[in-house]
């Protein structure tokens, strides 16, 4: 079992640093201690986000959920014929994450299969799910103790709510184009303009601005890696910020390569870890 572990967790891994050329670059940061269980976490939630993305089977719903059934039973015994799905158990098991973290996450998931128009309650409910609770997840990883644990909860889940929206912002063209989705409230595609865009950008910036607190006050475990995708998504909503809401429209906005050999270069000597 124990050869069996290890492997599940090198998948996990692979999966995250081939999925995620940004999110591989600031894992690197996390101590090698806590690193493979924040793959694990991301291993589970890229498998799921397959299904609802790129799965094109009819069953789609079905399958979602029995990962989830799947996951959920694997959490009591400790153990799953699926690697990613073992890797995460383990960690999850290890690091007290449990129903209450895992379900939210599933259906948010779930939410994703049938385009929506989304009111304010359930793009609120789609964040916590899809965004919050994984901030969360991993700050369980991160914290030495339960009071610690408390002490971060609102910065972890208003990080993760930032990172979520910036996404939102950032593929809103594939978003509709290839799944039909447009995830702000009160907005459709083909009115999105730049007042609706100045208003998602100042909510965005508001939850950077909770979260920032926390990020400073994270484990020295976790907290460069952190400070690194801090910085990254930071970088990439001020270009989005100086985007006009027809180029957003029109492709997808990045932040090229030399920027983030920068921010890399300039984290890691901010906390010496050059």
């Amino acid at each position: 079992m124990e050869l069996y572990t290890r492997t599940s967790y090198k998948l996990a891994r692979t999966v995250t640093l081939d999925y995620s050329t940004s999110f591989s670059k600031s894992s690197k940061l996390f101590s090698s201690d806590i690193r493979d269980h924040i793959y694990a976490i991301y291993g589970l939630v890229r498998v799921a986000d397959e299904v609802v993305d790129t799965y094109t089977g009819k069953d789609k719903l079905e399958v979602i959920k029995e990962l989830e059934a799947h996951t959920l039973r694997s959490l009591k015994t400790g153990f799953s014929p699926n690697p990613l799905v073992h890797a995460f158990v383990t960690t999850a098991k290890k690091y007290n994450i449990g129903r209450d973290l895992i379900t939210p996450f599933f259906k948010s998931m779930q939410m994703d299969i049938e385009p929506k128009t989304y009111t304010v309650k359930l793009y609120d409910t789609y964040i916590y799910g899809s965004a919050e609770v994984i901030g969360l997840m991993c700050l369980k990883v991160f914290c030495n103790d339960e009071a610690q644990y408390l002490k971060l909860e609102s910065g972890a889940k208003a990080l993760g709510a930032a990172y979520q929206k910036v996404n939102f912002l950032r593929d809103m063209k594939a978003d509709y184009d290839e799944r039909g989705r447009v995830y702000f409230p009160g907005i459709t595609y083909e009115a999105f303009d730049d007042k609706q865009k100045a208003a998602i950008v100042k909510d965005i910036k508001n939850d950077f601005k909770k979260a920032q607190v926390a990020v400073a006050k994270l484990p020295a475990n976790s907290r460069a890696a952190v400070a690194l995708s801090f910085a990254y998504y930071s970088e990439l909503l001020t270009k989005l910020e100086k985007t006009p809401a027809e180029v957003i429209k029109a492709g997808r906005v990045r932040v090229n390569n030399a920027k983030k050999l920068q921010l890399l270069i300039k984290t890691r000597l901010k906390k010496g870890a050059l």
